[in-house]
């Protein structure tokens, strides 16, 4: 090699030499420190700042799987039976959520019930309703003429059931169970971080009554928990805070860090009850279609095919699901196309479908979060679209402090069918409707309730130039019943029967269900379609499982990020 081809050789490395360690050391530093002010972590540490650098992305809630979002077609892709035109195909945009694996079995609810009545014991004035306000109506099963009643003493509670799909819940029991399944895993969440102690293992802690963990109220402030009591916390998270000079050394065992925040990404968002786009898409799981941007063929239940069979050549001819396979016929013939139930089966018994969710075709159908309407209109909304929104705030009393349900303020309230709910748990903030002070010059909502929106509202009536307030009464679209009650001394609902006559059972309290059962039959194991039932009551084919949002990017997929080069 020449002289002159060396030299260049040479300048070669240095400056691609040069380049990686100007590239290494501005990735150092980008890491470490604010490109907007120049302080680095150390120096926000230092002057008292907080500064999460350690945050490595949402971690799977238990029991849960991420379901990616994307484009769907929501509603009917083949038969409309029935002609009444409440599944109308429309494009629709999910975003990404955790679901359950599998629906909440009999094992779970339990787990509920029991932490229920030991909070709130039902001897004790102040609780009387909560915790038969929990407890499924186990009567679901009975039948006139048939006999099921060893179902009404043994199916919630025997082990034989433990890993059953819980029933006979109502709509509102299922989203009580999922806002204290919140309170459950961040309490675990906060004990296996050093920051909260084990509440129940604490000889000289009662966990009664309005002391008990609640998320909101220990984000509001730590110290509304337990009356103050600093024992329930543990060490809590490293603190940058150092110990004063001539300060005396805590002891072992005491709070000496600091309380975790939402910015530290530590607690998990709240469960919920799946919308119905979002429990749609995930049953549909439309990504065993896909072919690059696109997807081929329609698909009509959970698994991939236009039929309940099985193709495989090991389980060829077998069931896919669990339901009703005609009149008379809920399990099949003994040993031979035999779908293993005749009532509810175990969850996981089938294959999961490609999100890995069991049982979203068959077995029970599942409550989501929606009010029915016969319409979901995506000229109105297109992006994860639900009906249901009451915006709320939290209460502030007059000394300008968020206020906290104690144990003699806890306010009840009387369902259509008598039974008596807590309209907020002990321990839990007080949350109220927004007024439209808060909703003032806003762009994108104008009220509290929005249940009925463009569809029973004032705005979608002949009186659309009116305001509410100018009105006697509030105007409805729909002629459903508005809680006949009678009150008594007492203060129980004295029951009578509706006697008006009535064109619909819709209403702003009309919630829908979703997927088959195995009291149905196989027209209804289609994902797309929809059936609705007062959110009080409740039936023996009827079970739910919970969801929460995902936060950040809407895969866990480590895809290479788009950046541009300068030329």
């Amino acid at each position: 090699m020449s002289m002159k081809n060396l030299f260049n050789v040479t300048r070669l490395l240095i400056v691609v030499f040069s380049t990686i360690l100007f590239v290494s050391c501005h990735n150092r530093k980008s890491n470490n420190s604010s490109t907007l002010t120049g302080w680095n972590s150390k120096d926000k540490a230092a002057g008292g700042f907080s500064s999460n650098a350690n945050y490595k992305g949402q971690q799977s809630p238990p029991g849960m799987v991420l379901i990616e979002g994307g484009s769907f077609t929501m509603g009917h892709v083949q038969d409309d039976v029935l002609f009444d035109w409440n599944t109308t195909p429309v494009k629709q945009q999910v975003r990404s959520f955790y679901l359950d694996e599998s629906e909440v079995t009999n094992s779970e609810y339990l787990f509920y019930l029991e932490w229920m009545e030991k909070v709130f014991p039902p001897n004790d004035e102040n609780y009387k309703y909560i915790y038969s306000s929990a407890v499924p109506d186990t009567l679901v099963w009975r039948n006139v003429l048939g006999f099921n009643e060893l179902l009404t003493e043994n199916y919630l509670r025997h082990p034989s059931y433990a890993n059953y799909p819980v029933v006979g819940v109502s709509w509102i029991q299922a989203n009580q169970y999922c806002k204290w399944r919140s309170d459950r895993v961040n309490e675990k969440i906060l004990m296996d971080k050093g920051v909260l102690n084990p509440l129940f293992e604490r000889d000289s802690l009662g966990v009664q009554g309005q002391n008990n963990f609640s998320t909101d109220t220990y984000l509001e402030n730590p110290t509304l928990l337990f009356e103050g009591d600093s024992s329930i916390y543990n060490k809590g998270l490293p603190s940058n805070a150092k110990r004063k000079k001539g300060e005396s050394k805590p002891s072992k065992g005491s709070f000496t860090g600091r309380q975790v925040k939402v910015s530290d990404g530590i607690l998990s968002p709240k469960f919920r009850l799946p919308t119905e786009a979002e429990w749609e898409y995930a049953a549909k799981a439309i990504i065993e279609n896909r072919e690059y941007n696109n997807i081929r063929g329609r698909k009509k239940y959970a698994w991939d095919g236009k039929y309940t069979r099985n193709k495989t050549k090991r389980a060829k001819g077998d069931q896919l699901a669990n339901f009703k396979q005609g009149k008379g016929d809920y399990s099949g013939v003994p040993g031979w196309s035999n779908d293993g139930a005749d009532i509810t089966q175990e969850v996981k018994y089938y294959a999961p479908n490609a999100f890995g969710l069991y049982d979203m075709s068959g077995n029970v159908a599942e409550w989501v979060a929606d009010v029915y309407r016969p319409i979901i209109d995506n000229d109105a909304n297109d992006f994860n679209y639900f009906r249901g929104n009451i915006f709320t705030k939290k209460m502030i009393d007059a000394d300008g402090k968020v206020v906290m349900i104690d144990d003699v303020s806890v306010e009840y309230d009387t369902l259509d069918n008598g039974k008596i709910i807590p309209k907020t748990l002990p321990g839990s903030i007080k949350y109220i409707p927004i007024s439209k002070r808060d909703a003032y010059m806003r762009n994108n909502y104008e009220k509290a309730y929005n249940i009925d929106s463009e569809d029973g509202d004032l705005a979608s009536t002949n009186q659309y130039r009116k305001d509410e307030e100018e009105l006697e009464t509030k105007p409805r679209m729909y002629n459903s019943p508005v809680k006949p009650r009678v009150i008594g001394e007492s203060g129980l609902l004295m029951q009578q029967y509706d006697t008006k006559k009535r064109t619909t059972l819709i209403s702003d309290k009309s919630r829908v269900y979703k997927g088959g059962s195995w009291k149905d039959r196989e027209y209804w194991l289609d994902a797309s379609q929809r059936r609705y039932l007062p959110e009080y009551m409740a039936t023996n084919f009827i079970g739910f499982r919970c969801a929460t949002d995902r936060l950040g990017a809407m895969s866990s997929s480590t895809k290479k990020k788009a950046f541009s080069s300068k030329k």
